[in-house]
């Protein structure tokens, strides 16, 4: 089992999540390969890759097959993170038809979505050679996919913020103003990390050079994210927070500004299109006569 699974099982069921899909596509039966297909025979398939890209999805793909049928084979050819082109094969599945033919189209939607986002996810670490900084993710989520995409995140070679709610406190715009001022959130976090006992990052969202300032002045936080800076008030901002804390750059960020960011000084840039704004790889599942 891939260590990613055993990371957020806790979070995560994801034999739940295949029980769920298979309710919502197959529901009382499969019943085209139900009336076609001899309940007993046997085939073979192949993942065949229609699109150059980087390969996401295979150790989740044999989770699906295991969950949906133990008795299914599969010959691995690649693996997670392999940049593939048009024609190559990334696998070789075969066991009871019937069963190969329910996983499919739940094996390549969360194959092709994954292997979508590490593609993304590449290209703009890529464009972040030479320095320091590493591409994240954020809450920008398909509901109840979320597992997937950020697995499909790293795969690509980037990194994950925080996974939810749960596991990081990022005082953002609307905390702030909520809270009466960006030094009041500050407090009121560490006051309530203090009184329930728990050992959480945290990180303030910054809109200003005079928060910067008022933030590196007070203290208490883990990192400071730059929401909407130019790439020049970015590397002003690098250069007062001088390796104090964590530095992350969010907002407007594309691939056409995200090397100019990169080389402001953060450490890392999050960008929400890596989820929310990407376009699947083409792959398929093809019967082998």
């Amino acid at each position: 089992m891939s260590n990613y699974i055993q990371l957020h099982s806790k979070h995560f069921d994801f034999k739940k999540f295949v029980l769920s899909c298979l309710q919502e596509d197959v529901g009382d039966g499969d019943h085209t390969s139900l009336s076609t297909i001899p309940s007993q025979h046997k085939g073979k398939m192949q993942l065949l890759v229609k699109e150059d890209g980087i390969l996401a999805g295979v150790e989740a793909a044999l989770q699906i097959f295991k969950i949906i049928d133990k008795t299914i084979k599969v010959k691995l050819l690649l693996k997670d993170g392999t940049r593939v082109k048009k024609g190559d094969v990334a696998f070789l599945v075969e066991g009871k038809t019937q069963s190969l033919l329910t996983a499919e189209r739940l094996v390549l939607n969360v194959m092709q979505r994954m292997s979508g986002i590490a593609t993304k996810t590449a290209h703009l670490q890529i464009l972040c050679s030479g320095t320091k900084a590493k591409v994240i993710d954020t809450r920008k989520t398909t509901p109840g996919f979320r597992f997937f995409e950020k697995w499909a995140v790293v795969i690509g070679g980037g990194a994950n913020h925080r996974y939810g709610l749960f596991d990081m406190i990022l005082i953002k715009d609307n905390h702030v103003d909520f809270a009466g001022g960006i030094i009041q959130a500050i407090d009121a976090a560490n006051a309530y990390l203090k009184s329930k006992r728990k050992k959480l990052k945290i990180e303030v969202e910054t809109r200003t050079i005079e928060d910067v300032k008022k933030v590196l002045k007070h203290g208490g936080v883990h990192r400071i994210m730059l929401d909407n800076y130019t790439p020049a008030q970015t590397k002003r901002a690098v250069q007062l927070i001088n390796g104090r804390v964590e530095v992350e750059s969010s907002g407007g960020i594309t691939e056409k500004n995200i090397a100019k960011y990169a080389q402001a000084g953060v450490d890392f840039i999050s960008i929400g299109a890596l989820t929310h704004h990407i376009k699947s790889l083409d792959l398929s599942l093809k019967a082998l006569k």
